[in-house]
This record gives structure tokens, C-alpha cells and sequence, in this order.
């Protein structure tokens, strides 16, 4: 297989990159890397450098394409935000060319904008790159689309475009009031009951001001209703169980997950449990965007 493109995501607290051939075929692999936040200041291109040095020493002329946080204000190069309604060719087209001090050369994509000039304006960077590869193949598809991690993005889809978005710091703030606050004091290591999930889920899907709600992680510890080693699970199902709750009722068909397989499986026994469908996507379509992407863009043939 002849290499094509190197394919880069890079996010604040991870990196992968691929050596991709003929009809985006992963060649080779780099499957993890430190995120922009391991990165010092100014030190983006070393570490680019170094992390890909055996493929761009062997394919020096080859063309890389990078998206996720990497693009933001904190990465490396600042692309612009595109704001919404948004296909895979506009951001095709907004790509940004950067050529590094050897000479090896790459494209930026852009994130997305909702409500740049007015109301309350919502952002992202990668996201959209991964729901353009799943698309890939479908360009006049519709539907919802969740990507859970530190700040969840609910996107909906029309005709293959993406036309609305919202974020969600589910993930941020579980990990503050878990690592944090008091409620993650009477944790322990000891081994989830899978069930503490669903008790924590069905607390979120209830009604009532989460900020008491969340007070019952450590109420119920204390009580001895809650394990140390469940005070996490239910935690988490309290804060998924919430945000499926502004959301209710989902759409008749199912909603599609793009994420990390734990995570995603967490959202998918949430939604079920709140009477919605999910179907979780493979995994690997911020290589599938960025492949993708970059024959839109003509980089690959």
C-alpha cells in the first residue's frame, strides 16, 4: 500500500496519528501522545517533529492533516470557527496551510460556531471532523448525534449538514466535583456495582434541582446506602441521567454516539434507560474525517 497522508487528532489531553494509503487504509499507527496541554509553549512543531519523524523522514513530501484542539488558540495554529449550517466541503475549503522549518507541510481545518454575533454563541473543534467521517458516503443524512468526553457535543444533522450543535461540561464537571469537591471524600477503589450507574442515572432523569440531587453521592454514603467503590458510577449516572433529562424526548429514531468505548457505552445504557435508542459508531472516524476531508480538499486523490 503506497502512504497517501498522515492524518493527525490531536485533542488537549491526547494524540494519535495515522500513516494512511490507498482509500484511507491505516498503514501505520500512533496511538497515543501527550495533548496540547503536555506540550510547553512553543513547542508544538518539535514535538510534531519528533512524534512523526520516522514517516516523514521516509515520505518527506507527504501532506499532513491535523484537527482538534491543536487548531484552537492554545495549540499551534489558530484556524477560524465556521459558523453553522456547515458541510465537510466548507471545511474542506477552510483549511489552513502551514509549512513547518523542514519544509513538511500541514493543513489545519477549522472548527464550528453557532451564534457567532448574537445570543449565546457555542463552539467546537474536532467534533465536526468526526461526524463528517461517519457520514462519509452519506451526504444527505439526518440525524442527532452525541460525543461524550470532557465537554459533550449533542449535534443535529439535516441533509448532510451540520445545523445545529450544543455543549454539554458533563465530563468537566464530573471529574472537579469526583477528584474535588466533598462528594468524591468517601470514594474508594473497591469495584463498582454495575448497578450503581443506573441508581445514579435514574436520580438525574428525576425532577428536581441537580444541584440538591448531587448532594445524594455523599448522603447516601454516609448512610450506608452507597458503596465507596459506587459513589463514581453513581455520580456519573447522576450528571448522564440529567443531561438526558432536558433532552427528553429523544427523536423516535436512534440517537448515533461517537466516542470512547466506555464512555459511549454509558450513554448507550443511559438512553436506553430512559426509554430513548442509541446505536454507538465503530471507532476510528477522526481518521475517517480527516481522510475524508483531505480528498475534498484535493491533498489526496
Amino acid at each position: 500500500m503506497t502512504a497517501r497522508l498522515i492524518a493527525i487528532d490531536w485533542g488537549t489531553s491526547s494524540f494519535r496519528a495515522w500513516l494512511l494509503g490507498d482509500d484511507g487504509g491505516v498503514i501505520e499507527e500512533i496511538p497515543s501522545g501527550p495533548g496540547i496541554m503536555a506540550v510547553a509553549e512553543g513547542g508544538f512543531e518539535d514535538c510534531f517533529s519528533t512524534l512523526l519523524s520516522p514517516w516523514l523522514s521516509r515520505w518527506p513530501d507527504l501532506p499532513a492533516i491535523a484537527s482538534g484542539m491543536i487548531t484552537s488558540r492554545n495549540g499551534w495554529v489558530e484556524t477560524p470557527y465556521l459558523p453553522l449550517p456547515l458541510d465537510a466541503n466548507g471545511l474542506a475549503a477552510s483549511l489552513l496551510r502551514h509549512v513547518t522549518q523542514d519544509g513538511h507541510e500541514v493543513h489545519f481545518t477549522a472548527g464550528a460556531v453557532k451564534n457567532p454575533d448574537h445570543g449565546v454563541p457555542d463552539v467546537m473543534r474536532g467534533e465536526e471532523v468526526e461526524i463528517f467521517g461517519h457520514l462519509a458516503g452519506q451526504e444527505h443524512a439526518d440525524g442527532l448525534f452525541i460525543l461524550p468526553g470532557t465537554h459533550n457535543k449533542w449535534v443535529h444533522v439535516e441533509n448532510g449538514v451540520l445545523s445545529d450543535f450544543q455543549t454539554c461540561m458533563t465530563g468537566e464537571i464530573f471529574a472537579l466535583l469526583y477528584k474535588d469537591s466533598i462528594l468524591g471524600r468517601l470514594a474508594t477503589d473497591d469495584p463498582a456495582d454495575p448497578a450503581a450507574f443506573g441508581r445514579g442515572v435514574a436520580a438525574g432523569l428525576s425532577r428536581g434541582s441537580l444541584m440538591s440531587r448531587l448532594f445524594s453521592a455523599r448522603s447516601l454514603a454516609l448512610m450506608g446506602r452507597l458503596e465507596g467503590g459506587d459513589v463514581g458510577d453513581y455520580l456519573s449516572g447522576l450528571l448522564i441521567g440529567d443531561e438526558l433529562a432536558v433532552r427528553l424526548p429523544l427523536p423516535d429514531e436512534p440517537v448515533t454516539i461517537i466516542g470512547r468505548g466506555d464512555l459511549a457505552q454509558r450513554y448507550a445504557h443511559a438512553m436506553a434507560q430512559a426509554g430513548a435508542t442509541a446505536v454507538v459508531a465503530p471507532p476510528g472516524m477522526a481518521r475517517a474525517g480527516l481522510w475524508e476531508i483531505a480528498k475534498l480538499a484535493g491533498l489526496v486523490e
